[in-house]
């Protein structure tokens, strides 16, 4: 027994895990560095005395990458608990009042691309927090706000739009979307894939089509981007999406190409009235996210 508390284990350090987890996830020292708000040397040094604490190499490098060892991916699941129980404990003391369910909704694009990183980010301050998150329309998120059934909404609606006093988070240029080399967009009448009734990128886009006298036909349905894409990619339709979805195979068609102008649409926030604090945080983190966009 005495040979056992003469040899007591070390304690690992909040601060080198930290730096740990930032390079297993970026792969890269020198952003992880960035990260951590360290210099690449002292993130070094950090990962030199954490591999001479547990007696094992943990990354394998080489010019141009850093990758994990079996031990460093064993070290970076306890090293994510660690970290998460840490942040637990100090919110639980400082931060008595942020804790509960906080129920956001947003469209299937904004919930693909945004809100991850989003909840992420905010999982790690506020880690007795719940985010309860729904995917749907536009109109039928801001509804279940108004109804209090629904602490956020992040919605698309088209400029000039009534945003029913929701705050414009971001603008975004809508398109006409074909494949490369695609010939869609040529055949009469037009075929287009669509999302669901109710969305305000259909409703818009017909509108403009009718105005145009370009008949149309909807040849692929789905309430999902990814069922969006494909169609577009098997070139069995285009249809009309952020010009920030168009990457890769995909290409923006206009005017040129026989089709009319989408012009922009908002994407807004709407809180439920006498948000809770938590409510609040939530809020906040997502319009810092569509800072970072613009």
């Amino acid at each position: 027994m005495n040979m056992m508390l003469r040899h007591a284990l070390p304690l690992l350090e909040m601060d080198i895990l930290k730096t740990f987890v930032a390079i297993a996830e970026t792969g890269n020292f020198t952003t992880a560095a960035e990260t951590v708000y360290r210099t690449p040397s002292a993130v070094s040094m950090q990962i030199k005395k954490l591999e001479e604490i547990l007696g094992c190499v943990l990354f394998l490098r080489d010019a141009r990458s850093v990758s994990l060892t079996p031990n460093g991916e064993l070290l970076l699941g306890y090293a994510r608990r660690l970290l998460a129980l840490n942040n637990e404990t100090v919110s639980r003391f400082l931060l008595p009042d942020m804790n509960g369910v906080v129920r956001v909704g947003a469209p299937e694009d904004i919930g693909e691309r945004i809100l991850p990183e989003v909840l992420k980010r905010f999982a790690l301050s506020y880690p007795n927090v719940t985010v309860d998150v729904m995917i749907g329309n536009s109109s039928v998120l801001r509804k279940r706000v108004e109804e209090h059934r629904m602490d956020i909404a992040i919605f698309n609606s088209m400029c000039g739009e009534n945003t029913g006093g929701g705050e414009i988070l971001l603008s975004e240029r809508l398109v006409w979307t074909g494949t490369k080399c695609g010939t869609a967009h040529t055949r009469e009448p037009l075929p287009i894939s669509m999302w669901e009734d109710g969305c305000v990128w259909r409703s818009d886009a017909v509108e403009k089509l009718a105005k145009a006298g370009r008949k149309f036909r909807v040849a692929f349905l789905s309430a999902h981007t990814t069922g969006q894409r494909a169609a577009i990619q098997a070139d069995l339709a285009v249809a009309p999406l952020p010009r920030y979805l168009v990457q890769g195979d995909l290409v923006a068609l206009g005017e040129v190409d026989g089709l009319p102008d989408l012009g922009s649409y908002n994407i807004g926030l709407q809180i439920v009235e006498n948000a809770s604090p938590p409510v609040l945080a939530v809020a906040d983190y997502v319009r810092a996210a569509f800072v970072d966009l613009q």
